[in-house]
């Protein structure tokens, strides 16, 4: 009797084990999740004052990237390579790093001024940007705008810019009596010093024998503590800085303007945006603006900094044209934030995306039952 051969091709596949389902099915969610915080909604939260009152310590939120378009990854992908890859390409070992392009997907609105932005910090140039520090600021100023702030105010293109309601001011604020009231009042207009274990502010003594608070507060609490009879004085505290670009490499090199400026938080620019597509002449009074851009944000080759002007495989650069937009971001705490003021322009491959919505708020100085803020749930952030 002939045996009959089974054909391999048709021959039925074992069933999956458990533990094969149950991998697959995990790999599968790992992959489905990273695609959709990659490309949609990323969560985040909120771990210091430097957007308060408008987004306050304990908020956590949903940050859109359909809006700007997701990018693609920064990071340099490390590729195993064989003999034959290696010969004649130029790369050193087995395994090498590869730069892919960077590429922003299409979003459906661009970046505008007032939107609440999360992007990559500048500054980390030891990284590449997509792993570096998040922060979240608010953007002030688009790419073609010319900045200016006087008095605190904020003036884009020679006109007053929209005040966030939010904005706060960091004052001093002197009393002739610390006591019970007046911690009273500071908790009742939502005054708080995230440094302080209640979150409570203490009171200081000024080097004059002058006694008082430090405080962060909107407009309309410092309206509210002039009118105190035991408010004394509120004065603004102005804190002595260098700033960009008179430090033209923020933490990362001694480079520094050759024309300092001297400005200060509340009294700055007028500073221009830089635009892609700008053709910029560059002298000792600008270059240190367009430094960062030449040397680290736009991957130019043989870049140096010396008497003040820009240097590419030692031949003195007299003249730039941009590459991308870029954008000045700053804190909605005006006094108590480290932005676009310190460290400069934010490129637009380092935007994240446009947060947008506070979906849960947990106060940490609050007890147990009053943990979280139900007023602030579900907010759109604005």
């Amino acid at each position: 009797m002939a045996l009959l051969k089974t054909d391999p091709t048709t021959a039925p596949q074992a069933p999956k084990t458990k533990t094969r389902e149950w991998a697959d099915s995990l790999i599968f969610a790992i992959v489905a999740a990273t695609l959709i915080r990659w490309a949609t909604f990323e969560a985040y939260t909120i771990p210091s004052p430097s957007m308060e009152a408008s987004l306050l310590v304990g908020d956590y939120l949903f940050v859109s990237k359909l809006h700007y378009g997701p990018i693609t990854p920064q990071t340099p992908l490390q590729v195993p390579l064989t003999h034959q890859t290696i010969w004649g390409t130029g790369l050193k070992s087995y395994s090498d790093l590869i730069q892919l392009p960077t590429y922003r997907l299409p979003g459906f609105s661009e970046i505008k001024r007032n939107d609440v932005v999360v992007f990559h910090v500048p500054w980390e140039a030891q990284y590449p940007a997509d792993l570096r520090t998040n922060y979240i600021k608010r953007c002030v100023a688009v790419a073609g705008d010319t900045l200016e702030i006087r008095d605190a105010q904020v003036y884009l293109n020679g006109k007053p810019g929209v005040a966030p309601p939010g904005l706060q001011t960091t004052y001093f604020m002197q009393v002739d009596n610390p006591n019970d009231e007046v911690l009273a009042a500071l908790h009742a207009q939502g005054v708080v010093d995230y440094e302080q274990p209640n979150g409570m502010p203490q009171a200081v003594a000024q080097a004059d024998g002058k006694f008082g608070y430090a405080i962060s507060c909107t407009k309309a609490a410092h309206d509210y503590f002039v009118k105190q009879p035991y408010v004394k004085r509120m004065d603004v505290i102005q804190p002595e800085v260098q700033l960009f670009p008179d430090v033209a490499d923020f933490r990362n090199s001694g480079a520094m303007s050759a024309t300092p400026r001297k400005w200060s938080l509340d009294s700055y620019g007028p500073l221009p945006i830089p635009k892609k597509g700008q053709t910029i002449t560059l002298s000792p009074g600008n270059a240190a603006i367009y430094y960062k851009i030449v040397a680290h944000y736009e991957h130019n080759d043989g870049i140096t900094w010396k008497d003040g002007m820009i240097y590419q495989n030692g031949k003195m650069l007299t003249s730039y044209t941009v590459k991308q937009n870029y954008y000045m971001m700053m804190g909605d705490n005006r006094h108590n934030s480290e932005d676009s003021r310190f460290w400069g322009f934010v490129p637009e491959d380092h935007v994240v995306g446009k947060a947008v919505l506070i979906w849960l708020s947990i106060d940490p100085n609050a007890d147990f039952w009053h943990k979280i803020r139900w007023s602030r749930l579900f907010n759109i952030i604005h």
